[in-house]
This record gives C-alpha cells, structure tokens and sequence, in this order.
C-alpha cells in the first residue's frame, strides 16, 4: 500500500525526490494511517481544487485497502 501511494504522488509532483510515505501503527479500530509528505510548493498539485485530488487518492487507497482486508486513512502533510 506504501507504494501505491508514493507511485500515485510521485506522478503528480514536479519534486519526486520530496514524496515521502510513513505509515503509524495500527490503531485500536486496526486503521493504519499513512502520512504523505510533499514540497511544499507540490502540495497544491496533490490536494486539487476544493480538495478532489485529495478525495480521489483516498478512494483509490481505500479500494486498494479493502482488497487485502485493511483499514487505512491517507494524511497529507
């Protein structure tokens, strides 16, 4: 899951050396939460207008998730 969403970002940012994923522990519902750093000058480009971008990352994540039995959530940092 960590690679999908460092490929999903890399392809949106201008600075791909910057796209860093951590990923926390599972908490006490077992949602492993996944902290998506940028440049700050592409963090605009991976949160999109009114946040669809955002949205949409988190869709696919949470797909993705649900195939191998997982419950996540997606920060951008």
């Amino acid at each position: 899951m960590k690679e999908l969403l460092e490929t999903i970002a890399r392809g949106l940012v201008e600075d791909k050396q910057a796209v860093m994923v951590q990923v926390d522990q599972p908490d006490q519902e077992g949602v492993i939460v996944y902290h998506l750093h940028v440049a700050p000058e592409d963090m605009g480009r991976v949160i999109g207008k009114q946040g669809r971008i955002a949205k949409a990352i988190r869709a696919v994540m949470r797909a993705g998730a649900s195939r191998v039995d997982q419950k996540i959530a997606v920060e951008i940092d």
